[in-house]
């Protein structure tokens, strides 16, 4: 790691998230750039670098509920995100394809479309729907640093890591240091929480589980949200039964409530009426796994957004429409553009045509309701707001990730499966 890694790492952070305690934005960094990283080298290499607290603040996971996020000082995002390219180069050759967070290549709808094809091939399977309860604020130090004895023993990487894991937090005027987790928000973290999870179950479940198993089974895993599909309901478990001791042993609790197991088989094509269709789904990632009829007429997997997504973008819609009502109408129209093109981004599967064309109409009316209840005397009624949308069209839902096109790329592992 030189200048010019650094330099790089530079060039790969982040420059519009919110700045850390020191107020020192990406701009203001960037104005004496390679001073800068010159002296972040010298202190990183001679051990002088002091991890500085993160600022703490408390993010609306909208259902009421709070998620702490912990933010570095921008110095802090590069040299975190140097070691991070680092551990990468490292670990990639030794994590499995079940992981998909926060890896070069893979993404949440790669994940998607491995459990859609894979409950597909085992033509309906039973679902572990798993929940670790709040990982990132009980990952164990101790465990992970003795993972991290198994491939990294260079020892400034390793200070510098250990520095961040103690890193305090400062919220509310008030310094708190940590005996365990590791900060959301944080650059190091994604990389170490593969790391973790890569050990603690990645490798017991493929070498040490499913060997055991009677029936077939696939672990697919996003940072900490996993399922594992089985085709065999005695299977499924008695792995739900080991699986509280295996976490509970590296310091980890499954959340009781949200971890269950779901029979995600296809309706009974036997059953007399409709009422007696068992129909199951599960949530994965922001999306309700559904059986349901394709248009050939077959029984396929289909992903729809879910309901407590659905009700979070509305809420937001809302929420900024009034927030920002009176912003001239070129700002608004360019800003909620850009709201509900990251959300077909995202959301934009196949199948889920009409959740995405729900929150069009949610942001629509949002935006008619606020530029309504303007205070500068002129009300704006449907008629007329149907001209404006002439004028300043917002974007209409479109499918981004389609399951025909990866269909170009079959999965070797369900096609043996098959």
């Amino acid at each position: 790691m030189d200048v010019a890694f650094l330099r790089e790492a530079f060039a790969r952070t982040r420059k519009g998230g919110a700045p850390g305690i020191d107020g020192q934005t990406a701009q203001e960094y960037a104005q004496a750039l390679e001073g800068n990283l010159a002296s972040l080298h010298e202190r990183f290499k001679s051990g002088g670098y002091r991890a500085p607290a993160v600022r703490g603040v408390e993010i609306d996971k909208g259902n009421g509920k709070t998620r702490p996020l912990g933010i570095p000082t921008f110095e802090d995002k590069v040299l975190q995100r140097a070691v991070a390219m680092v551990l990468e180069s490292i670990y990639e050759q030794d994590f499995l394809p079940c992981s998909h967070g926060f890896r070069p290549g893979r993404s949440a709808h790669g994940a998607l479309e491995e459990v859609r094809r894979s409950a597909m091939a085992m033509r309906g399977c039973w679902v572990l729907e798993a929940d670790i309860q709040s990982f990132f604020d009980t990952l164990d130090h101790g465990a992970l640093r003795t993972f991290l004895d198994r491939r990294v023993r260079d020892g400034v990487i390793r200070r510098a890591i250990d520095k961040w894991l103690k890193a305090g937090v400062l919220k509310d005027g008030s310094l708190r240091y940590r005996t365990e987790g590791t900060p959301q928000g944080g650059v190091i973290s994604p990389i170490l929480a593969n790391i973790y999870l890569h050990e603690v179950l990645d490798l017991w479940f493929e070498r040490d589980v499913r060997p055991r198993l009677h029936g077939q089974a696939r672990l697919i895993r996003y940072a900490d949200d996993f399922v594992i599909l089985f085709t065999s309901e005695a299977d499924a478990r008695r792995v739900l039964d080991v699986l509280p001791r295996r976490f509970g042993k590296y310091g980890l609790s499954l959340h009781p409530e949200k971890t269950r197991l779901i029979e995600f088989h296809r309706p009974d094509l036997r059953a007399d009426t409709a009422r007696e269709l068992r129909v199951t789904t599960f949530d994965l990632l922001g999306f309700t796994h559904i059986w349901a009829r394709a248009r050939s007429g077959r029984w396929a997997v289909r992903r729809q957004t879910s309901r407590k997504r659905l009700t979070r973008a509305a809420r937001a819609a809302r929420e900024w429409c009034r927030d920002h009502r009176h912003d001239d109408l070129p700002t608004q129209h360019r800003a909620l553009s850009a709201k509900l093109r990251g959300h077909y981004q995202y959301f934009g599967i196949t199948g889920n045509s009409r959740a995405l064309a729900a929150v069009n109409r949610c942001a629509e009316r949002a935006w008619q309701r606020w530029l309504n209840r303007r205070d500068n005397g002129r009300t704006m009624p449907w008629p007329r707001f149907r001209k404006l949308l002439l004028r300043y069209p917002l974007p209409k839902p479109r499918v981004v990730h389609s399951i025909y096109r990866s269909r170009s790329e079959p999965d070797p592992l369900t096609s043996r499966m098959r």
